[in-house]
């Protein structure tokens, strides 16, 4: 459950995501592997035809898709280095 809540409270603060994954794969403290793990659950979301939920329920079909995206972005998150993530604050 407090996974749960943390990833809620991830949605109010997305406008730090686009700085921080921008200088994630800017970054030379980011090892080129972590990159590349990161680039492709980016990748795979985008590319994975199947939805839990299909999209044309309209409010349920996007509360799955912002929830793989949220998972995927605190693997990302887990994979930085402290440094990164204290310069943004994130969690």
């Amino acid at each position: 459950m407090k996974m749960f809540f943390k990833r809620i409270r991830m949605i109010f603060h997305a406008k730090k995501f686009l700085p921080f994954l921008i200088e994630f794969f800017t970054s030379r403290v980011v090892p080129v592997k972590q990159k590349i793990i990161s680039a492709s659950l980016i990748i795979g979301y985008f590319l994975f035809p199947f939805d839990i939920i299909p999209d044309f329920l309209t409010l349920i079909g996007v509360v799955d898709d912002i929830g793989v995206l949220l998972i995927v972005l605190q693997q990302i998150i887990k994979m930085a280095p402290a440094e990164l993530r204290e310069k943004h604050k994130i969690e």
